[in-house]
């Protein structure tokens, strides 16, 4: 099977771009089922990237549906290393703009319905993840957006996402809720996601595109459904410029990351005690443990 360094999880717009070639889809199954979709691996100037649309490419997996296990399992399986997971999101503040980036460095998970470990049935283990986004990737990848110039874009480095559990979005006392906690963004996915790679030691990081305020602000019932597509197909295109230019990036200077040993210190359960059938399921993981 083909092996890519970079995953990216987002829209399925995001490998509609020319400049993707030697493009062919891989079905993986894993030992946790599914991931939402075939995974899209080509080659981005010269980079084999990974791609997979989080929701399926016709979007018919709900927030809570997504099986998010299998779908950092299926980038693991890939050689991935580097995972940029490209998200709309609504600004809790009123500077992160429709159109804005953000490239958070923390979260708040309000998640209930959520697997997000791979551990238990006879191994555990507790990462650390004061830090959940790793600081080196986060910078190539806020460096990539500054270095476009986007048009009406303003980059907010740094930020705290708040993950929601949806389908519905969040009430106006919620919303002034997680405004009073400092909150900068809120959207429904990207918490189990990092969870989940840094248990399999994959450097993660967000590229969140505002699409409009959450209903905090007094303009947002002005918001409509027709606005917040238009700016999601804005996003896409400006979304797809900085993954060109991180993935550029990341090739000529693939930065070290706490991430990439996760584990070293993690794992509780003595590997040597464990049964045949949990080192087994986890092999992918811990095989250097072992």
């Amino acid at each position: 099977m083909s092996q890519a360094a970079i995953g990216i999880i987002g829209g399925s717009g995001l490998y509609k771009m020319e400049a993707l070639k030697d493009v062919e889809e891989v079905a993986i199954d894993t030992p946790f089922g599914k991931p939402s979709d075939a995974l899209i691996l080509g080659t981005l100037d010269g980079t084999r990237v990974a791609f997979l649309a989080r929701h399926g490419r016709n979007h018919h997996l709900t927030p809570s549906e997504l099986p998010f296990r299998a779908n950092i399992y299926a980038m693991k399986s890939l050689g991935v290393q580097y995972l940029i997971s490209a998200s709309a999101v609504g600004s809790l503040k009123a500077e992160a703009k429709p159109l804005d980036m953000v490239v958070p460095d923390q979260f708040i998970d309000r998640t209930k319905n959520r697997v997000s470990t791979f551990f238990g049935d006879g191994i555990v283990a507790h990462i650390a993840f004061g830090d959940p986004v790793c600081p080196q990737l986060a910078k190539v990848l806020a460096d990539a957006v500054d270095s476009l110039n986007l048009n009406d874009v303003t980059l907010h480095r740094g930020g705290t996402y708040v993950c929601m559990e949806g389908p519905a979005f969040s009430t106006k006392a919620e919303s002034h809720l997680y405004r009073s906690w400092g909150a900068t963004i809120i959207g429904m996915t990207n918490l189990p996601e990092a969870k989940l790679a840094r248990e399999a030691e994959i450097a993660y990081a967000t590229l969140a595109l505002v699409t409009d305020y959450d209903c905090w602000h007094p303009d947002h019932d002005s918001v409509t459904v027709e606005m917040v597509i238009a700016n999601l197909q804005r996003n896409a295109v400006n979304a797809q410029k900085v993954i060109q230019e991180t993935v550029r990036r990341l090739s000529e200077h693939p930065p070290q990351s706490d991430a990439h040993s996760a584990l070293k210190y993690a794992i509780l359960t003595p590997l040597d005690k464990a049964s045949p059938a949990a080192k087994e399921k986890l092999s992918l993981l811990i095989q250097k443990y072992l």
